[in-house]
């Protein structure tokens, strides 16, 4: 009648719990939830957990009615939630995400007619445009910081409306406003409403700052209320306590002929004490399993009482006085003490039960599964059971009442009768994954274990762009145009600080800009406003000077390269090449009487040899008469040209072919590790062993570097193979990069 359940973690004890208790009814089918009552010291950190594993579907076999009482409203009910969110930001910093958490609140969003599609679009919107922190340059300066006006939610909004009202190309601003160009005609409607939420949020949030009677702040928070939520049958008792609460704060200044004004903190610590009561009572005895908190006058007799939680951490509870009581700093007897109130509690649960005590706690550690001590009750309780009791079978009593569970629940221990039945589970899916575990392990198949079909003959109609497109990741161009599988993720962060330096993808978006500006004879450091404007550059001095040293470095760069770019640019040459049954098509610019140019201001990288190669296999094949057969293509670390190649033809028709053999399977072309085993073996002339180490220094990941296998692409088609590098790969690196690097001459 009495056991005692050992876990690694909260989410097993209710895991066992649920399990336990399917058990119990099948064994007394007369037992019903309603005889039940589970009780924990901390019912807002198992509420979650108990939420996840009781709440199942209606036809689920295994669903056990419950409740769960005790909660705070706050945590219950996402308006309360989002109310004393929206208290929490006057005089705070309104960042980004903690703005776009209120508008995500469905009656917040459908106040102002938006989606959660339209949710997405505005997200977007916020992190394009580098909104970070602050109302405006004012609000900034309220909070005794420089009044920067960049990244501010004025300067992200002024940059929406004035994209829609005209283009800005990136490169023009209007009365010091850059426009956003990516908001479009059909999205008029969406801008208006978030505006709309925005104008009405700061408003609201701003009355909040200055102190006022009680009556006073019934009436804004009253009218905050009716700003920004939507009541409907969903919501319409949450805001109905809400001004009930409101109301209740007016009447306690009036009964108390009290009018001072008060301040806002004051507001929010007696709102957040007010709403962490239970204004409806639901939760406690209503038909099913009762899930409450250990609390006093709680132990009403029932058949079967549970207690999970009772960790040595947690149970007895601890009081925290402060640090003026004296009383709590020196007690008499007869004082009120938590502790003793918490053993008291536990012996009424247990004079409650009338027919099982179920106890659990978290017994193991979840990292090393070292043993954890239970609360001194339990332990006392094992004690008083051993001294009393004895086991019919002569086997230790302690053995027999404690029960050991697994880290895992599909443990193959809980299909397998382990210790004696004491093990079990009725969940099917962890059966099902207990199986996979016992069964022996079978070697990954292929993502495409055979050809696909051929493909129509427009396929062999292709553009430079999208041939270069397909060598800069085979697999990917075949999971995408082939089989319309998309494994990229969005990165929806939204960042709440602005930038204190300039690297990654940002340095080199604007390193390029300013290197085509250089390129144009203008001085790229005229575009400092417009950068300092769209939130791209760090604030203030340092931000002004790491925008100089990139404008040094960039015109730098330009200097070295417009001396292959001094004569007049040639017309873009149109392509239309028809080898052996295909045609490739494109245009390709940027050629000058002596070069074609290509650069880029980085490193070079296989993909930039590889998209200047193509464009100058295309170039030697048209044989236009008066246009150049060499090819110069500049980095960051060096030069190179590339020579005429006098059998263009037959070096795009095997590139060719090869685009046509991975429109059906998957091919071992991985061009990070390919460069580096072909220059290897081509430039270096290594041997082939060698050279495949280099290659996969490129492939496999390292401390220092994530290496290609970690692309997504590749990863889901070769995963079945220990190593993707094998004869094939050896062969597409050398069909693909010997032409290349045979023609490539370092300037």
């Amino acid at each position: 009648s009495v056991r005692i359940h050992v876990c690694h973690s909260p989410m097993r004890e209710i895991e066992v719990l649920h399990d336990q208790l399917l058990a119990l009814f099948d064994a007394d089918p007369a037992l019903a939830p309603r005889d039940i009552l589970v009780m924990t010291p901390d019912i807002e950190t198992y509420g979650p957990y108990i939420q996840a594993v009781f709440d199942r579907p209606a036809d689920d076999p295994h669903r056990i009615p419950f409740s769960i009482a005790d909660r705070a409203m706050r945590t219950e009910s996402r308006v309360i939630d989002i109310f004393l969110k929206v208290l929490d930001m006057a005089g705070g910093r309104f960042g980004a995400a903690q703005v776009l958490s209120v508008l995500e609140n469905p009656s917040v969003f459908q106040r102002f007619d938006l989606s959660e599609t339209d949710l997405d679009r505005i997200g977007n919107w916020v992190r394009d445009t580098r909104i970070r922190w602050g109302v405006d340059a004012e609000s900034r300066a309220g909070l005794g910081l420089p009044d920067t006006p960049e990244n501010t939610w004025r300067a992200g909004l002024d940059r929406l409306l004035l994209g829609y009202a005209m283009a800005g190309g990136s490169e023009r601003t209007f009365h010091g406003i850059p426009p956003f160009d990516a908001v479009e005609g059909g999205e008029t409607d969406i801008l208006g409403h978030f505006l709309e939420f925005t104008d009405r949020l700061f408003h609201q949030v701003n009355t909040l700052i200055r102190p006022a009677s009680l009556s006073d702040w019934s009436e804004r928070l009253a009218g905050l209320l009716k700003a920004l939520f939507h009541a409907d049958e969903e919501t319409e008792a949450e805001l109905q306590f809400l001004r009930d609460a409101l109301a209740e704060l007016r009447k306690t200044g009036e009964q108390g002929e009290f009018s001072e004004p008060v301040d806002i903190r004051v507001i929010k610590s007696h709102l957040s004490q007010r709403l962490q009561e239970d204004p409806f009572g639901f939760g406690f005895i209503t038909g099913g399993i009762t899930f409450c908190a250990m609390l006093p006058m709680r132990s009403i007799p029932f058949r079967v009482i549970c207690l999970v939680g009772l960790n040595s951490e947690d149970y007895p509870r601890r009081s925290k006085p402060l640090g003026f009581d004296l009383m709590a700093r020196h007690p008499k007897p007869g004082d009120r003490s938590r502790r003793n109130d918490d053993r008291y509690l536990f012996l009424e649960s247990i004079l409650s039960a009338r027919e099982k005590l179920y106890i659990s706690y978290v017994g193991r550690s979840i990292q090393d599964n070292a043993a954890i001590p239970p609360s001194v009750v339990v332990s006392e309780l094992i004690d008083v059971i051993q001294r009393g009791f004895r086991w019919k079978d002569g086997d230790l009593l302690q053995d027999q009442l404690i029960t050991e569970h697994r880290l895992q629940g599909f443990s193959p221990a809980y299909f397998m009768h382990g210790e004696a039945f004491r093990l079990f589970s009725y969940s099917i899916e962890n059966c099902r994954a207990a199986r996979r575990l016992v069964t022996p392990r079978e070697s990954p198949k292929p993502f495409i274990t055979g050809l696909l079909s051929e493909p129509e003959s427009e396929w062999k109609t292709i553009g430079l762009e999208t041939l270069i497109s397909f060598f800069s990741n085979p697999a990917k161009f075949l999971l995408n145009r082939r089989l319309n599988l998309f494994l990229e993720t969005e990165d929806i962060r939204i960042e709440e600080q602005e930038a204190f330096h300039i690297e990654g993808l940002d340095q080199y978006f604007l390193e390029d800009v300013l290197v085509k500006e250089a390129l144009t004879g203008r001085d790229p450091a005229e575009l400092y406003p417009l950068k300092r404007a769209s939130g791209e550059l760090p604030h203030g001095a340092v931000g002004e000077s790491l925008f100089l040293k990139s404008c040094r470095e960039a015109g730098g760069f330009a200097e070295k390269i417009q001396f292959y770019m001094a004569d007049a640019p040639k017309e873009p040459l149109d392509i239309d090449l028809f080898p052996d049954g295909f045609r490739l098509t494109g245009r390709i610019p940027d050629i000058y009487p002596a070069h074609m140019v290509r650069y880029r201001f980085a490193v070079l990288k296989p993909k930039d040899h590889l998209r200047a190669w193509l464009l100058h296999l295309a170039m030697n094949a048209a044989a236009v008469e008066g246009y150049p057969r060499t090819t110069l293509i500049a980095g960051k670390d060096k030069t190179y040209e590339y020579g005429p190649v006098e059998n263009s033809e037959e070096i795009l028709l095997n590139l060719l072919t090869i685009y046509w053999k991975g429109l059906r399977q998957p091919l071992r072309f991985f061009p990070l590790s390919a460069w580096a085993y072909a220059e290897s073996v081509v430039t270096a002339e290594k041997p082939a062993d060698i050279a495949l180490g280099k290659a996969r220094g490129k492939w496999e990941n390292s401390y220092y570097s994530s290496g290609e296998e970690t692309d997504g692409y590749f990863h889901r088609c070769f995963r079945h193979l220990d190593s993707p590098l094998d004869s094939e790969f050896e062969a597409l690196a050398l069909a693909v990069f010997r032409p290349l690097l045979n023609h490539a001459a370092a300037v």
